[in-house]
């Protein structure tokens, strides 16, 4: 990697290849193509992290917490203790496999998430920087933070919004076990057969709105997670620019945006992950448990206490803190791989 230059003011950087206009959709395919292969190089290593956090969040879902002689009660089994502990049940239980449940759906949707998320972010943050009138490449503007952030929320909403079917594969795929004292929240037994078959199975049963079931969860979680991830890692690797370079920067900087993103964003994961596995009403066009995801939030709180929103946490930091650290450094490769190709042709 090349060596970071001395500290200057946050800029836009300029993402054009050589001979190529800024507006060019070649130039625009490969920042979705960078960005798809670098969420899909890290989801690979990271997704056991997110079948636990999965788990965790749904664990106890709506369960009442009673008080007895000063112990807490539960009505329901709790397979699983800390994230650690979960994890090693479940691969104890389900082997490699049960591990690496929703992999597949997994790849499709960072396909679809990131793509837009990281390839689009530098081309909307240019068109947001232009609209609100700054310099962005000279002296730096008060405008510039705004970008970054409506950047990262607009390609996050958008990504969650195309992607959100395969989401809602992949998270009833991660809550399904074949161990039954291991089982929490709903478990929809029919993902075994695929992710092509589970989606025809939803449309055929509940049509496009049940495809689309908890959208507004996964545009609130992703939005909110994106503007803070994109932004912030900008603004740390401005900051630490003078004392680090190269991968040790890109490192820093992903280790504080991801804790960050777990603080701003585990709310409206745990909405989002309850109002994907949810089962389906009898009248077989909405939600059986929550209409939307506020409603999600407001049951939970009242049934689980404010805790319940910080279901999880833990793994999702074991698995945010790698996956943003692999994404970013894959990214930094991917582009540079991307640039040298264009220099060629």
């Amino acid at each position: 990697m090349a060596t970071a230059k001395p500290a200057s003011p946050i800029t836009a950087p300029d993402p054009t290849p050589v001979g190529a206009t800024s507006h060019s959709v070649s130039h625009h395919i490969t920042q979705f193509a960078v960005g798809a292969a670098a969420a899909c190089g890290a989801v690979t290593f990271t997704n056991p992290w997110e079948v636990v956090k999965t788990r965790l969040q749904l664990q106890g879902e709506l369960e009442k917490v009673v008080k007895l002689q000063g112990k807490t009660v539960h009505s329901a089994p709790h397979p699983y203790g800390n994230a650690v502990q979960a994890f090693v049940t479940i691969f104890k239980n389900e082997g490699l496999r049960g591990s690496q449940r929703g992999l597949a759906p997994a790849y499709v949707y960072q396909i679809l998430l990131n793509g837009c998320r990281l390839g689009m972010y530098e081309p909307v943050k240019a068109a947001y920087i232009k609209v609100l009138n700054a310099n962005h490449r000279g002296t730096p503007s008060v405008a510039s933070l705004p970008a970054m952030v409506l950047a990262g929320a607009t390609t996050g909403i958008m990504g969650a919004a195309i992607s959100s079917p395969l989401y809602l594969v992949k998270t009833r795929m991660q809550s399904y076990t074949t161990s039954n004292a291991a089982a929490v929240g709903h478990q929809h037994g029919y993902i075994t057969q695929g992710t092509v078959s589970a989606l025809a199975r939803i449309y055929k049963a509940e049509g496009i709105r049940g495809l689309w079931r908890g959208v507004d969860a996964a545009c609130l979680r992703t939005g909110i997670g994106s503007a803070v991830q994109l932004s912030s890692y900008d603004s740390f690797k401005h900051l630490l620019s003078p004392y680090l370079s190269s991968t040790p920067l890109h490192l820093a900087a992903s280790l504080g945006t991801s804790l960050l993103v777990c603080a701003a964003m585990n709310p409206f994961d745990v909405a989002s992950t309850r109002m994907y596995n949810q089962h389906t009403a009898t009248n077989g066009k909405q939600g059986a448990l929550y209409r939307n995801a506020w409603d999600c939030i407001v049951k939970s709180v009242r049934a689980e206490g404010v805790g319940a929103l910080y279901k999880g946490f833990s793994a999702h930091y074991l698995r945010i803190g790698p996956h943003t650290i692999l994404t970013f450094v894959f990214l930094e490769q991917f582009r540079k791989l991307a640039k040298a190709w264009s220099l060629q042709v």
